[in-house]
């Protein structure tokens, strides 16, 4: 992978926890709150991972197969599990996009807690 598109992937990798960060803080009344119902569920009432990710992915046109596969050459050495795999089927190119917005989602789930827990360590509410 190109440096350039390193650089790219670690900007909409940002801006998607930024956006997601905030929509859940505001929905979920707060910093405290928001990250105790991400680590529980992140399909909980106010948090709805899946759903953001379905929309950001639309909204930044990464939703068909050079997008998928610009997410997943960005994100190569994640790991995969079988359960995470059970139930993808379809067209090579809506598994691409399926594994696409399943490791980005578990990515933006991680950056989005680690960014939450430093901004109730910081002084945020």
């Amino acid at each position: 992978m190109e440096l350039f598109e390193k650089r790219l992937f670690e900007e909409v990798l940002n801006m998607a926890v930024s956006r997601f960060s905030e929509r859940i803080v505001q929905r979920c009344q707060g910093t405290e709150m928001a990250l105790q119902l991400l680590k529980a569920n992140s399909e909980a009432d106010g948090v709805w991972l899946k759903q953001f990710v379905e929309n950001f992915f639309l909204d930044n046109l990464l939703n068909d197969c050079g997008g998928a596969s610009f997410i997943l050459q960005s994100l190569e050495r994640r790991k995969l599990t079988a359960e995470a795999l059970q139930g993808m089927s379809g067209s090579v190119g809506e598994v691409m996009q399926l594994m696409a917005r399943h490791v980005f989602a578990d990515l933006v789930k991680a950056k989005t807690i680690e960014s939450l827990e430093q901004s109730l360590a910081y002084g945020g509410s």
